[in-house]
Parts: C-alpha cells; sequence; structure tokens
C-alpha cells in the first residue's frame, strides 16, 4: 500500500477495503490489522489489543501531552440480510449519482476511515502542536460493546478531555446525549402435553406473553424525557415446535431504551417486580440482563459541540443540529462517569440508512468529514 496522498481516489480506496472487509459482529481483527499497516506506512504506531477469537480493539496516537482528545469509531457492522434484496454485493462498495453504497458504509466505516484518514494527514503536516489525538478503534458496538467496555476498563479514557464519537447522528447535525439501552433475555418454563388435554400440562407462552404485554402497556404510560420517551421493544419471541402440544419452553429477547429521568436501574427494578408478580401465580420465568448501557447526558453547549456548530455549518449549508440520538454508540462505555460539561459529540457521516439494504452514504460527505475532522482535532486542541 502506498504512503496516503491527498486525493479523493485514495481516500475511496481506504474506505473500499474496509467495506470488503466481512467484519459482521466479528472479525474485527482483520479490520485492525489493516489500520496497523495503514498507520505504520504512514509513520504512525498503532497497537492492537486482542480480546478472544478474531475480535480486537485498535489504539493509535498522534501528538504527544495533554490535552488528549479521544476520537472512535467500531470496526464491526450488521449482517446484511436478504443478499437478493441488494443491488450489488454488500461487501464490494460501489458508486451511483454521487452515492457510495455498501455494509458498514454509514454505520459506520465511513466515520472510521475519516478519522484515520485526518490523523495520517496532520501527522504529514507535522500536526497536533500541541496534545493528543487517541483513536480508540472498537470491535463489538453492534452487540454488546465488548469494545469499548475493554477500553473503559483498561483507563484509555481516564485522561481524555474530550470524546468524538464519529457515528452519524443527523444528516452532518451532531448529538451530545443518548438514550441508553437495556437487553433482556426472558426464559418461561411449562409442561408439554397434548393440546386436547392443557388442564394436565403448562403453556410456557401464555404468561410470557402476558407479561411482556404489561410490561409495553406500562412502560407506554412513563413520561417523555429531554431526550424523548423510554421504549420497550419486543424484538424476539420464540416458544413451541409443533401444533398440538404445548411448549414447555419460550423465550423473548427485549430492548428498552432508557432515558435519564427513567434509567436502567429503575427499568431493572420494574422488571423483576412484574417477573415475581407472575411466578407468585404460578409461573416459571427467569430473567437474564444481557446489555446494561446507560443513558449519557452532556451539555448540548459543551465545547466540542461549539466547535462543531462552527465549523460544520460551512459543509452543511445550514446551522448544526443538535438533538439527542435514540441510539446508543461507545460512549454509554467510553464517557462513563464523565461530567455534565464533559466535551462529547456524537458527529460523523452518514445518511440515515444504516442496518438497512443497499446502505449509502453520499460520497462528498465522506470527504468533507475527513476534511471536517482535521479542523475540528486542531482547533479542540489548541483552545
Amino acid at each position: 500500500m502506498d504512503t496516503i496522498v491527498s486525493n479523493s481516489q485514495t481516500y475511496l480506496k481506504i474506505l473500499a477495503d474496509l467495506i470488503k472487509i466481512k467484519s459482521v459482529n466479528d472479525h474485527e481483527l482483520e479490520v485492525a490489522e489493516y489500520l496497523q499497516d495503514l498507520f505504520q506506512e504512514n509513520g504512525i504506531e498503532a497497537k492492537i489489543l486482542p480480546l478472544e477469537g478474531q475480535r480486537a480493539n485498535l489504539v493509535a496516537e498522534i501528538g504527544e501531552g495533554a490535552p488528549v482528545l479521544a476520537v472512535s469509531g467500531h470496526m464491526d457492522v450488521v449482517d446484511p440480510g436478504n443478499l437478493a434484496a441488494w443491488d450489488n454485493d454488500p461487501f464490494t462498495m460501489t458508486e451511483k449519482d454521487g452515492k457510495l453504497f455498501g455494509r458498514g458504509i454509514t454505520d459506520m466505516k465511513a466515520g472510521l476511515a475519516a478519522l484515520v484518514i485526518a490523523m495520517i494527514e496532520l501527522k504529514k503536516q507535522g500536526l497536533p502542536k500541541k496534545g493528543t489525538i487517541r483513536l480508540l478503534a472498537t470491535a463489538g458496538e453492534e452487540v454488546g460493546e465488548e469494545g469499548s467496555a475493554a477500553f473503559y476498563r483498561d483507563h484509555y479514557m481516564e485522561d481524555a478531555a474530550g470524546l468524538l464519537i464519529a457515528e452519524p447522528s443527523t444528516v452532518y447535525g451532531t448529538a451530545s446525549e443518548q438514550k441508553g439501552s437495556f437487553d433482556i433475555k426472558f426464559t418461561s418454563k411449562g409442561t408439554s402435553v397434548h393440546s386436547s388435554t392443557p388442564e394436565k400440562g403448562y403453556n410456557a407462552l401464555v404468561p410470557l406473553m402476558q407479561l411482556l404485554n404489561e410490561a409495553n402497556t406500562y412502560f407506554e404510560t412513563i413520561p417523555a424525557g429531554e431526550m424523548g420517551p423510554v421504549r420497550f421493544n419486543i424484538d424476539v419471541l420464540n416458544g413451541g415446535s409443533q401444533i398440538n402440544s404445548l411448549p414447555d419452553l419460550a423465550t423473548a429477547l427485549v430492548n428498552v431504551r432508557t432515558i435519564p429521568e427513567y434509567d436502567n436501574n429503575q427499568v431493572a427494578k420494574q422488571i423483576e417486580t412484574f417477573v415475581k408478580s407472575y411466578n407468585a401465580n404460578g409461573a416459571q420465568i427467569n430473567k437474564d440482563i444481557i446489555m446494561n448501557e446507560f443513558p449519557i447526558a452532556t451539555s448540548p453547549s459543551n465545547q466540542l459541540v461549539k466547535i462543531i456548530q462552527s465549523l460544520g455549518k460551512e459543509y452543511a449549508g445550514r446551522d448544526i443540529v443538535v438533538a439527542a440520538s435514540p441510539g446508543i454508540t461507545d460512549a454509554s462505555n467510553l464517557a462513563k462517569d464523565k461530567p455534565h460539561d464533559f466535551p462529547f459529540a456524537v458527529y460523523g457521516p452518514g445518511d440515515g440508512s444504516q442496518h438497512q439494504v443497499n446502505e449509502s452514504l453520499p460520497k462528498q460527505m465522506y470527504l468533507d468529514f475527513i476534511e471536517i475532522y482535521q479542523k475540528l482535532f486542531i482547533e479542540f486542541l489548541e483552545k
């Protein structure tokens, strides 16, 4: 691979190379190795931090000393789903009418590539003169946020004076707040018998469906907060294997999007109340918490957001919208325990097509963010 030169074709090739790597909820190690090679060929040391199997984080820095601006993007993508529904191979970046297509192009390999290229371009200019830019490239953001949890646990955020997550918020917009995410697996046990004699058995599905329905109704009554309402989403429900036989096992996977006014601890307490109530009436329902990421709420007028609003307007052609993010990012771990005035922003290239068939991104937006990040990093460090 040739050392980077400042031209769009090189930038596009890097993005295409990243899209080609099928890091679907795994295999982030291959992405990390590609980025490590790219950094090293451009005079920047990058370290791979193994997690498990083919999963790994990567950390790289330019500059030295304080302040430290942490910038982060994740290396995994979601499954492309029905391949026949795509116009082209989802792992081959294609271009049409000024738009780029490929799995993960919005969520979020374009943001990750823009961070990396911005750091390389600044390094070539002998920048930054003051402070450090620290890339935290994560594994497992889409399921469980294992990578960012490892970075938090290993103290990579302790000295950070700010955090930029290169995920898209609104188009050219930014966010300083994000909802939390609380994932629960319910398991209901019963006794299987022939459907003609249900009184001799116990249908595992019935109490589970009743509990889910009651919980769904309850959480709809919670008043919305500044980030919007609590969302109780029944995503997966399984039970039974054939007709004419009562199921002796049923499971459900539920995702709750939480807000500071009604956070994960309150959700957990209420879910426990429902489970105890049903079990007291003969059900056998267990719950396992499989993800527990709290909402993050920093000031929408923090220093990083202010710089984004100033710099970004030229590229967006309008004022930069600051709105709470309905989804979670690795900030759930990376910004954990930070004060309300901590400079944090979600800001990256995207057009709202994440997780969709024919995921896309305007080519110019990708190129814009490479420029924006270079200006943003230096202005933040020199403040």
